[in-house]
């Protein structure tokens, strides 16, 4: 299940920067493969930051996800030139999928998964208690 749509992109860039930036034949409508390739992109930079915290794909798509995924995507149809907005949304983007990853940011995820649940099935709960700590390392 992809993350964003093409409606996705009309509704946020609007169907004229669309066929500015999506429009290789040109023939004054954007390009459904481009676009596609563009969604899979952000798609695939998405999945790359949650496959260590989440199982994959993600469904149903949590709104952040699906904002996420259309910043990204947006960001790639531009070649060159990029309006500070769309990089700005970009880097907001990446820099959340960081916090993901830090675990300063939980993604709600479907079907009675905790917030935590990892790829493995297992959660931060069941990992054992932490070996080394300051008193047991005391002394060497």
């Amino acid at each position: 299940m992809p993350y964003a749509t093409h409606q996705d992109l009309i509704d946020r860039a609007g169907e004229k920067e669309l066929r500015q930036i999506a429009d290789r034949d040109r023939d004054g409508v954007a390009d459904q493969a481009v676009l596609d390739a563009a969604l899979a992109d952000a798609d695939n930079v998405i999945d790359g930051y949650l496959a260590s915290r989440y199982r994959l794909p993600l469904d149903p798509v949590p709104a952040l996800v699906n904002t996420w995924a259309v910043s990204i995507a947006r960001y790639m149809l531009f070649s060159t030139g990029r309006p500070e907005n769309v990089e700005a949304d970009y880097k907001d983007a990446i820099a959340a999928l960081k916090d993901v990853v830090a675990h300063r940011i939980s993604l709600p995820v479907g079907d009675g998964e905790s917030a935590l649940q990892l790829q493995s099935g297992t959660t931060i709960a069941d990992h054992p208690d932490q070996v080394f700590t300051p008193n047991k390392l005391r002394g060497w």
